[in-house]
């Protein structure tokens, strides 16, 4: 789990955020986002993507609630992430990258919009140390099911998800 005010950026990351080599945009390349995040990876076999939960997703996406965060760089999809709002809770789904440090731009940018949109709460599902040093810890479930009653239903803000480009 990640509290949005818990992110933390290390030095060496946010050298890599200050720079003007690359462009984040969210909800532009859904498609092209899952379709990385199911390829799969070095030394893995498979994906737990399958077409039909690609599909499911893409439906989720077209009905507003699955969304993606992408990096652009020279004109290409470097890296990014996908997920699921529901309330002011999002559910991290999977993320990749091309070019190293991608996900993390991703990742770190989606979570400062998602603070401005007034979101409690980012699921990232699977403890890592990598979501670890980006300030992500494990709680109860009991903690997350009290804290999923409490803010799943409330609203984020009403301009969350709207179709525009945010440049970093």
């Amino acid at each position: 789990m990640l509290f949005p005010d818990d992110v933390r950026v290390s030095r060496s990351l946010a050298k890599v955020l200050r720079r003007d080599n690359y462009q984040f945009s969210f909800d532009r390349a859904f498609p092209a986002v899952i379709d990385a995040c199911a390829a799969p990876r070095e030394g893995e076999r498979g994906t737990w993507i399958t077409p039909a939960m690609r599909a499911a997703y893409i439906e989720l996406h077209g009905l507003g609630h699955a969304h993606s965060a992408e990096i652009w760089m020279d004109g290409r999809l470097a890296g990014g992430l996908y997920g699921v709002a529901l309330g002011r809770v999002f559910f991290g789904e999977s993320m990749f990258h091309r070019v190293s440090n991608a996900s993390k731009l991703a990742f770190v940018l989606m979570v400062h919009l998602l603070r401005e949109w007034n979101y409690a709460l980012i699921d990232c599902q699977v403890h890592t140390a990598h979501l670890q040093t980006l300030g992500a810890r494990e709680i109860a479930r009991e903690e997350f099911a009290r804290l999923l009653d409490v803010y799943g239903d409330e609203s984020a803000c009403e301009v969350a998800w709207r179709p525009l480009t945010r440049e970093a």
